[in-house]
């Protein structure tokens, strides 16, 4: 498998994730309620699942090894745009949250900012996603040799099998900075 087919892989547990919020947006917008439960267990998918493992594998990994390649500029321009759209993305997940928490507070306006994020997340991905599917992984792979390739996939391997720890300290040094 190249490392592309995982990240490709990773990308299908986000589409069911994409499907999930768009089933749980139609409720909110019939009901006019949201579920707390529901909007936790999705930002954690998004932070955890899909930025932490699959975007850190993405721009840690591939796009570190592309970094040092004679990318054709609009190959790197690509890339750059990428990038962009993950830090994007991490900004409505934690607008989400917020959204969530003062919804909880009892807060008017929360329901139509969990409503504009779930939204966002609803459309972005599918075009985030087929971006690199279709466009950029195809062409990066190009740039690597079969022996590249398999040193990739084995840091992958290695980024997954250290994730567990890696995510707690991140969460234990979260907790000590308040």
């Amino acid at each position: 498998m190249a490392p592309t087919g995982q990240l490709m892989s990773e990308h299908r547990l986000i589409e069911r994730m994409v499907r999930l919020i768009q089933r749980e947006l139609s409720r909110i917008q019939a009901t006019k309620e949201a579920e707390p439960k529901f909007i936790e267990i999705a930002v954690d998918f998004f932070r955890v699942y899909t930025d932490f493992c699959h975007h850190g594998k993405e721009e840690h990994i591939l796009f570190g090894e592309l970094g040092v390649k004679p990318l054709l500029p609009e190959h790197k321009a690509m890339m750059e745009e990428l990038i962009r759209e993950h830090a994007f993305v991490r900004g409505v997940v934690k607008e989400l949250l917020g959204a969530k928490e003062r919804y909880e507070w009892g807060s008017d306006e929360a329901l139509a900012d969990i409503n504009r994020t779930m939204s966002i997340l609803s459309t972005f991905y599918p075009a985030h996603i087929e971006k690199e599917d279709k466009h950029f992984f195809p062409l990066s792979m190009e740039y690597f040799s079969q022996n590249e390739r398999g040193q990739m996939l084995e840091a992958f391997r290695k980024f997954d099998s250290s994730l567990i720890h890696e995510l707690y300290k991140e969460r234990v040094l979260q907790l000590e900075q308040g």
